[in-house]
């Protein structure tokens, strides 16, 4: 019963098979391979529009260097004061940009404020250079508690970009579970909503190690590029990021592990709401779930086998815990099977 992290659970037998499939041979290194240009154009195809697509390693790197490609002396950008970028980077943001900032924005249950967007970024007058300088907004889709932004909340968010000239960076670790719980398109999650940059993740969604950044802005291209190479991030043999993304792309198996993953989640918040010893903290969206659980209860579960963490207590829940409670956090994968989910069910019920 594995649910504490859908970076526990291996790769898909088809992208393993993808991987295998490409390890003969020869093919041209650092992204200029055969493979590598049809999975580039692949991307364009999903988004419907021409893209820039730069392979990375892990998120860190995606989310670190999307942001560096908008760079300023005094540069600042802004997120969630619980997102990824902030809490669980290490400071690599900051790093990767020689010390740009980061600005921590509130907003109930991991999604920015719009209203707390505007009053914060309004603050820092560009013309003033004591203060810094708004460089870009970085969202999370979904948010780091499995909450989603709606397509709406999304423009509104890149207008507030706009007026103060500065990208909107979408950090996409679990993007395609937050795609096929909106039942939309890339597209309309990301650039026809605003969105100049994305971090598009793989891994989580049953890829071994696949990472890419998504530049909507192609004049940006060429500048990423470097920063990609001086972040020793140009993978030589690229071909075995792009066999992963092939795999993970055909016959829409991307949305396929996704939609598993949240209905996954769906069902363990069913025995969740349906127990005595538990209770939701808030209804999922995605493939995350939080419950409130006794601290005594939780360490029975996990003495019989049930991997999950706890967790922090967000902004803008107005849940109550007691002091013999903690938040817990459980996440479903593409490999999470309902086996397992009615097993742990069986154990809470």
């Amino acid at each position: 019963m594995f649910f504490a992290s859908d970076n526990w659970a291996g790769a898909h037998p088809n992208i393993a098979a993808g991987l295998s499939a490409n390890a003969g041979g020869f093919s041209t290194a650092y992204g200029d391979g055969a493979l590598d240009q049809a999975v580039y154009q692949r991307f364009s195809e999903i988004f419907e529009r021409e893209v820039a697509v730069f392979f990375v390693a892990t998120g860190t790197a995606a989310n670190s260097l999307a942001l560096t490609a908008y760079n300023k002396p005094g540069g600042i950008s802004f997120a969630h004061r619980e997102s990824h970028v902030i809490e669980d980077e290490c400071g690599a943001p900051v790093y990767f940009s020689g010390g740009s900032r980061l600005h921590e924005i509130d907003g109930a249950l991991g999604k920015i404020d719009p209203h707390n967007l505007e009053r914060t970024i309004g603050r820092f007058a560009p013309e003033i250079v004591h203060w810094g300088r708004p460089m870009a907004v970085s969202i999370t889709q979904s948010t780091e508690v499995g909450t989603i932004y709606g397509l709406d909340e999304i423009e509104t968010i890149a207008a507030i970009a706009k007026r103060y000239s500065v990208p909107l960076h979408m950090d996409g670790a679990r993007f395609a579970n937050a795609l096929v719980a909106l039942d939309t398109s890339p597209a309309e999650m990301t650039w026809k909503r605003g969105v100049d940059i994305l971090s598009f993740g793989g891994t989580k969604n049953g890829c071994w190690c696949a990472e890419a950044i998504v530049l909507f802005d192609l004049d940006r291209a060429r500048e990423l590029a470097f920063l990609r190479k001086r972040a020793a991030q140009l993978f030589s043999k690229s071909r075995f990021v792009a066999a992963q993304f092939e795999a993970y792309f055909k016959d829409g198996l991307w949305l396929d592990t996704a939609r598993h993953a949240n209905a996954m989640a769906a069902r363990l918040a069913a025995a969740i709401e349906d127990s005595a010893t538990a209770k939701l903290a808030w209804l999922p969206q995605a493939n995350e779930v939080f419950a409130v659980i006794k601290k005594a209860e939780a360490e029975k579960l996990q003495a019989a086998g049930a991997a999950f963490y706890d967790w922090h207590k967000p902004h803008g829940f107005d849940g109550h815990i007691s002091e013999d409670e903690l938040l817990y956090r459980f996440v479903t994968s593409f490999a999470t099977t309902a086996d397992e989910v009615d097993r742990f069910g069986q154990l809470i019920a």
